[in-house]
């Protein structure tokens, strides 16, 4: 028999905590993906900036999916850790194809954006559920993709 859970949250917010970073981390591992996919793929005279700044970013994104995960299942929750759990939670495009080094970082800025809005998404309810280790795990995973949106975008021009 499992113990209850008593960390000072209700389990109906638990569980929608765990909802929204299930969102978050689904969203995390398809741009973890989908960044591991154009660090391979790359090509043109941006090769050697673009190829190891995808494998900064994918670095960090590997860690940052232990960390979410992780964190749902202190509130009790199994974690989502399946292609088919992900597809059907994420936000994020997949991209399937190999375009151009350009295209590889608009796509890019878009998806480390949409992560920022998921994460702010679950602002709410972690909030009224007096979650600070949530709040913060979001406030800092915010800060690293509007970093990342902010330097590939200024790749743009």
């Amino acid at each position: 028999m499992t113990m209850p859970i008593d960390i000072g949250i209700s389990d109906e917010l638990r569980q929608q905590i765990g909802e929204g970073l299930s969102r978050l981390l689904a969203d995390t591992y398809t741009v973890y993906l989908k960044t591991h996919n154009f660090h391979w793929n790359v090509t043109g005279p941006m090769f050697n900036t673009l190829h190891l700044m995808f494998e900064t970013q994918y670095n960090e994104l590997a860690l940052a999916v232990d960390l979410i995960a992780e964190r749902i299942r202190a509130l009790g929750l199994p974690a989502p850790g399946s292609y088919a759990q992900f597809a059907k939670l994420t936000s994020i495009q997949e991209e399937t194809g190999t375009p151009s080094a350009e295209e590889m970082i608009r796509q890019l800025v878009k998806d480390q954006e949409a992560v920022v809005r998921t994460a702010r998404s679950i602002f709410p309810v972690v909030e009224k559920a007096n979650d600070q280790p949530t709040a913060d795990l979001l406030t800092q995973r915010m800060q690293i993709h509007e970093k990342t949106a902010w330097m590939l975008r200024s790749l743009l021009g």
